[in-house]
């Protein structure tokens, strides 16, 4: 599987002309501008080959209208880079 990251729509349009990719992250994009790039894909006629995938500033409270934008995917990065460490150790006493 190919997924590659864009950060601009002007990015997205020149992925949207590359084959076999089958996943687009907008990366740090406002709704707006992710609804835009759906447009983008759809127009291209790549809705159903290529879904797109949102990433970054993705909270409880703005994931609702990250999926009205029409994206296929979310990523919560907070989920791995947020989380307390804990320290774990194998080593075993007698």
């Amino acid at each position: 599987m190919i997924e590659i990251e864009v950060a601009s729509l002007e990015q997205l349009a020149e992925v949207l002309k590359v084959e076999g990719v089958q996943i687009i992250l907008l990366d740090n994009m406002d709704c707006p501008t992710m609804q835009a790039g759906v447009g983008m894909r759809n127009a291209a006629g790549k809705k159903g080959q290529i879904e797109l995938e949102a990433s970054g500033g993705v909270t409880l409270e703005t994931i609702r209208s990250i999926a009205a934008t029409g994206v296929e995917r979310i990523s919560v990065g907070a989920l791995t880079h947020s989380v307390p460490a804990l320290d774990i150790s194998l080593e075993v006493e007698d």
